[in-house]
């Protein structure tokens, strides 16, 4: 089936011509390629880059998307500090998607699919509610991680009608708070049952982010740590957070079911 036959077969068992809308309105057309935004118009560029070095990939890997044309704005009203951050000197406007550019190939079901626009999910920190409402999760994370029972938090919700988290728990605060309150046995070690956890995590997540703008819906407990050598955290220590939701989407998808 090619691209077109593909198309067609969506249109005639389900009524419907399903296509993915790249927000930021800048021009693609849609070819009937499943999954993508499609093809820049002309004179349009697209570019994906490593998010750390800058480095253009190849077709297929995917990173930070990027976009150049006549269409792109110039910059931001009487803000160049801002419009810096945005465009480069030669006009590349930061999209701030995670996306992968399609490779050419001249056989194959695969054929008609080169140079589509592939979009993944948001490069920046900013969490899209289902509501329309941004949440900036790093207030709540910051908030969060006063709490002693906290390790590590990754609040998620994007496309969701509330948020949610990930949350790295230190289990030796956890295992003293439950003794204190007689949760557990105090000559035990090892009795803190995972939801016990999960319920003082919860409670100290609601104690701590009650002044935020958001609260914290269902949770996650993450049993490792987000470390360099796991590849949930970059050299400078800071978690990445596409990698973390990747790795938990199968949780995640059960958590807002």
């Amino acid at each position: 089936m090619n691209c077109r036959q593909t198309d067609a077969f969506n249109h005639k068992f389900f009524c419907v011509d399903i296509y993915f809308d790249f927000g930021m309105k800048i021009d693609l057309w849609f070819p009937p390629v499943i999954g993508s935004v499609g093809l820049p118009i002309r004179h349009t560029e697209f570019k994906v880059v490593d998010s750390e070095t800058g480095e253009v990939l190849s077709p297929g890997l995917s990173g930070i998307l990027k976009v150049r044309g006549p269409q792109v704005m110039k910059g931001y009203y009487k803000n160049p500090g801002t419009t810096k951050k945005a465009l480069d000197d030669d006009g590349w406007l930061d999209t701030g998607d995670i996306g992968w550019i399609a490779p050419h190939h001249s056989i194959g079901r695969s054929r008609c699919c080169g140079g589509v626009v592939v979009l993944e999910g948001r490069a920046k920190d900013t969490i899209v509610l289902l509501t329309g409402e941004n949440v900036e999760p790093v207030e709540i994370e910051e908030a969060a991680l006063r709490s002693s029972l906290i390790q590590q938090i990754v609040v998620i919700g994007q496309d969701q009608r509330r948020l949610g988290a990930i949350v790295v728990p230190n289990k030796e605060e956890a295992l003293l708070a439950a003794k204190k309150l007689a949760a557990v046995d105090a000559a035990d070690a090892s009795g803190l049952s995972n939801d016990r956890l999960t319920s003082l995590v919860y409670e100290e997540l609601r104690k701590w982010t009650s002044g935020c703008s958001f609260q914290i819906g269902p949770i996650i407990i993450a049993d490792e740590p987000f470390t360099i050598d796991s590849g949930l955290m970059t050299p400078t220590m800071k978690i990445r957070r596409d990698r973390v939701v990747a790795q938990y989407k199968e949780q995640i998808d059960n958590l807002f079911k």
